[in-house]
């Protein structure tokens, strides 16, 4: 799923000023930064793929800060270019920031909020949202980052509308995406956005990815406490408030437990979790669903009782806006994906004790799927499969296509 934003005709229309040239993409390295999301941009924009219809773009990787940069695995890089390179950027790229506490080099910052006034596209992929916040660039827009850090972002920098469901959010002049993967998302959006669906295509193709994925964060939200709300006084309401999802009870609630008004519970919450405390209730309660409908045989009526919901319709209408299916369709997409148990071959009786197995079930016997006394029988056919889970999961049903 991802986020337009029609809100900002003015900042999207922007004209570049200067020296600045739209095909050209400028990524700022700091020290510390993942390879791997570092190297999303460096892949897309980087690369000559013209022979594939994929126009190309000029690519400047500049350095935020002194170097050698340091990197995952102790590798060290040595960026081409500072940061002066990034006054002839249309677009500058941030694909990760080292740390979600410490702030950014002040000199990166003046060079960002420099080129977002001369009308350069501004991008931060995962925590490279970090660095946009400290910049200003965020403020009073929306934004996303990977939903583990997406409570410490909308703590840090409250004038930001962090929705920790997006995979990308493009606001304009201002994008942001979800963590790793949502990085390559958001790059194929921007190439969609300036060179049309077959472009994007092509390099999706390239680079053996879906060029539209669909869904959002909500299957990977964690029902875990986020690390900032720890030592807060909400943090035991929270608590209480997932330990009782089976209960019917509303924000009021909460707040009431919280002994605040709903006003100020609404906002203390927002400015904890990053989003909005009937939002988290909902997500929570479609979370625990999903859970349900995985391992265990409940009916949906059922299941909706044990989450929370006051009817199956509530249930079904917030499970399909959250993940674009139906509850039935979720739980039979999930179990047509575990291991179906091998049935024994059938070896007929033999009329003397010296008669052969014939040919066709020895090669069987041997290939394995007639358990023997050494041999590991299925898994219990009730039972989700580690394993299955594992190599299913990202596969399910997902929410919505991106626009």
């Amino acid at each position: 799923m991802s986020h337009d934003s029609t809100a900002a005709p003015e900042a999207a229309a922007r004209k570049l000023s200067g020296r600045r040239r739209r095909e050209i993409v400028a990524v700022l390295l700091f020290s510390g930064g993942p390879i791997f999301e570092s190297s999303i941009p460096l892949s897309v924009f980087g690369i000559d793929r013209q022979d594939a219809g994929v126009p190309r773009y000029r690519l400047l990787v500049s350095a935020g800060e002194e170097g050698p940069l340091r990197t995952t695995g102790g590798l060290e890089l040595t960026a081409p270019h500072g940061l002066d390179a990034i006054s002839r950027a249309g677009t500058v790229v941030v694909p990760a920031w080292r740390s979600i506490t410490s702030p950014p080099p002040e000199e990166a910052l003046d060079a960002l909020r420099r080129a977002h006034e001369e009308g350069a596209r501004i991008v931060g992929l995962c925590t490279g949202a970090f660095v946009l916040a400290a910049a200003g660039l965020l403020d009073g827009r929306p934004a996303t980052t990977h939903w583990m850090y997406a409570p410490t972002l909308a703590k840090r920098y409250p004038s930001v509308h962090v929705d920790p469901r997006e995979l990308f959010v493009d606001d304009g002049d201002v994008l942001t995406s979800a963590g790793t993967a949502a990085g390559i998302d958001l790059c194929l959006h921007i190439v969609r956005t300036d060179h049309g669906n077959e472009a994007a295509g092509a390099l999706a193709r390239r680079l053996v990815v879906p060029p539209r994925r669909s869904g959002g964060q909500e299957r990977y939200l964690d029902r875990s406490l986020p690390e900032e709300i720890g030592a807060d006084p909400l943090a035991e309401v929270v608590a209480w408030a997932l330990e009782h999802l089976h209960e019917q009870f509303d924000v009021e609630t909460l707040a009431a437990r919280a002994y605040m008004s709903r006003r100020t519970f609404d906002r203390r919450f927002r400015s904890l979790t990053g989003s909005a405390p009937l939002q988290w209730l909902i997500t929570q309660r479609v979370l625990q669903a999903q859970r349900l409908l995985e391992t265990s045989d409940y009916s949906v009526d059922e299941v909706a009782g044990r989450c929370g919901f006051r009817s199956p319709v509530a249930l079904r209408g917030h499970f399909r806006r959250q993940l674009g299916s139906s509850p039935a369709a979720y739980r039979a997409a999930y179990r047509a994906r575990r291991p179906q148990p091998e049935k024994p071959v059938e070896i007929a009786a033999a009329p003397g004790p010296e008669a052969p197995v014939p040919a066709q079930s020895r090669r069987t016997a041997t290939a394995g799927t007639y358990p023997g006394p050494t041999a590991s029988l299925p898994t219990d056919p009730g039972k989700p499969s580690p394993d299955a889970y594992a190599a299913g999961r990202a596969s399910l049903p997902g929410q919505r296509s991106a626009p």
